[in-house]
């Protein structure tokens, strides 16, 4: 498959400079990159955790534009273990030129509204930092509040989450959150757009994987199977894709939290952190596009970086509020997005209670990311060797890992098979690739007019099921992932694109 093309020439990015904001709500359009401020942010700490930050640091505190989103702010939920973090992006696009607008395809008018809101949570022992995606169509219940830009008082009233930024500001969005989590917000960070593909191309470039080909004709994105080291402007185009599949914005938050992750491992794993001077070029560039509350200064970012040394990839888990199949909708706003309220409440309360939400046992199998998830395929395993319940061992294990097998295994034709194989009817061969991704080593063997059932006959090499999981969970899970188990390998590292 071809590799992603590049721009001709990449246009220059102007400073960052900073526009008041314009009045009237707008209209909630299709976002422009809604991660790529939240990719920046999350760098501070990590960046912060160098031994040459102080004298990097120094100084740019005054540059940090300041809001006070916790104004007045009453009846808020009590305070748990650990630091909670609210990071918001808007889709404001006034630094971006016009040949990034072609080069990148950023057309469109902005709605003065949030792209994304992550909740991130730093755990009170700082080995752990928590990263729940909030959807931007969420429904919520917005409070009391006086309009920002026309002074109307308001009475509770129903939106999309993303709505609240537009109406109140960064205040009336803490507001909504809060009320929405019942997590306390400690700080509040707001991220510019541009600086987004300086901070990539200042850590040499970001590193990603993908098992099927990622191609959005909206974005321009082209991405063959396989690793990619992404530049600013095709990382841009990577974290704003939502064409690619018929979930739109939900699988563009797991290829956010990806790029997040990816770009931690490429800070820690790489020599940024060692040289002042590409240390001092990120820095400035991650610090002069922020928007903080005052309390979140410089310092406080060092001390949060120092006691975040050792942090790896693994450290890190990233998960997304599930929601219902079914869409709520609303007058004059169109479809919402409605949580899970069960799922929710054990997010946010493991929040509070400054819990794990993923698994950390670092010791067990890394599950091999796949194209189709298990949960569509069905199995039916035959044991093709002498020993006694070894089909039965395999069909519990197939399950266990998410396939679904007819429960009863069977014995095959011939009892002396060398080497497991997976047979499979050519119509359904990427089912197949996925089956055989938990047998290491089985051979694949098309079986024409078999249907849509992978026949999997155990050879004397089975041992176990290897744990396998998709590249995008189906909608509605409610599972957290390790940052080390949405990045490439470290040993398979790739050339550019």
């Amino acid at each position: 498959m071809p590799t992603p093309s590049r721009p001709a020439a990449r246009a220059p990015r102007p400073p960052a400079r900073r526009r008041p904001v314009r009045s009237g709500r707008g209209h909630h359009r299709r976002r422009t990159g809604w991660a790529v401020r939240a990719v920046t942010a999350l760098s501070v700490a990590v960046l912060a955790s160098s031994g040459v930050g102080h004298a990097v640091m120094a100084g740019l505190d005054s540059g940090i534009e300041r809001v006070d989103p916790f104004k007045d702010m009453k009846n808020r939920p009590e305070a748990g273990r650990g630091l909670n973090i609210l990071l918001a992006g808007t889709d404001s696009r006034d630094t971006i030129t016009e040949e990034q607008r072609r080069a990148y395809r950023l057309g469109g008018e902005p709605c003065h509204c949030t792209d994304t809101l992550m909740l991130l949570h730093l755990s009170a022992d700082r080995s752990r930092v928590s990263v729940v995606s909030l959807p931007r169509d969420s429904y919520a219940m917005m409070p009391p509040h006086t309009d920002r830009n026309s002074g109307e008082e308001h009475r509770p009233h129903p939106v999309k989450l993303n709505a609240a930024y537009a109406e109140g500001g960064p205040e009336l969005t803490v507001r909504t959150v809060e009320k929405m989590t019942e997590v306390k917000i400690d700080h509040y960070v707001e991220v510019d757009f541009t600086s987004f593909m300086e901070t990539v191309d200042a850590v040499g470039g970001v590193e990603i994987c993908t098992v099927r080909r990622l191609k959005d004709s909206y974005t321009g994105l082209d991405l063959a199977p396989g690793p990619h080291r992404l530049d600013g402007g095709q990382a841009l185009q990577y974290v704003r894709s939502r064409h690619l599949d018929g979930t739109g914005d939900l699988s563009r938050m797991q290829r956010q939290q990806r790029f997040l992750a990816a770009l931690a491992a490429e800070v820690t794993g790489s020599g940024v952190l060692l040289n002042p001077v590409r240390f001092g070029e990120v820095t400035r560039t991650v610090l002069g596009s922020l928007r903080a509350d005052s309390g979140f200064t410089t310092e406080r970012m060092l001390d949060l970086g120092k006691a975040m040394r050792g942090f790896t990839p693994a450290s890190a888990e990233f998960t997304s509020v599930p929601v219902r199949e079914e869409a709520r909708e609303v007058p004059k706003i169109g479809d919402t997005l409605v949580w899970k309220p069960e799922e929710a409440k054990r997010i946010f309360g493991a929040l509070r209670e400054d819990r794990p939400l993923a698994d950390h046992d670092t010791a067990r199998p890394k599950a091999t990311v796949v194209d189709v998830p298990p949960e569509r395929i069905r199995v039916q395993v035959e044991n093709g060797t002498p020993r006694q319940g070894l089909g039965t061992q395999a069909d519990r294990a197939l399950r266990a890992t998410g396939f679904g097998t007819s429960g009863e295994a069977v014995d095959a034709a011939d009892h002396a098979t060398a080497r497991t194989t997976v047979l499979y009817d050519p119509r359904w061969d990427r089912s197949a690739r996925t089956v055989a991704a938990a047998f290491p080593g089985a051979e694949l063997k098309a079986a024409p007019g078999q249907g849509g059932t992978v026949r999997v006959v155990l050879g004397a090499d089975f041992t176990e099921v290897h744990p396998v999981r998709a590249e995008h969970p189906p909608e509605g899970t409610t599972g957290a992932l390790r940052g080390d188990e949405v990045t490439c390998p470290r040993s398979k590292a790739a050339g550019k694109a």
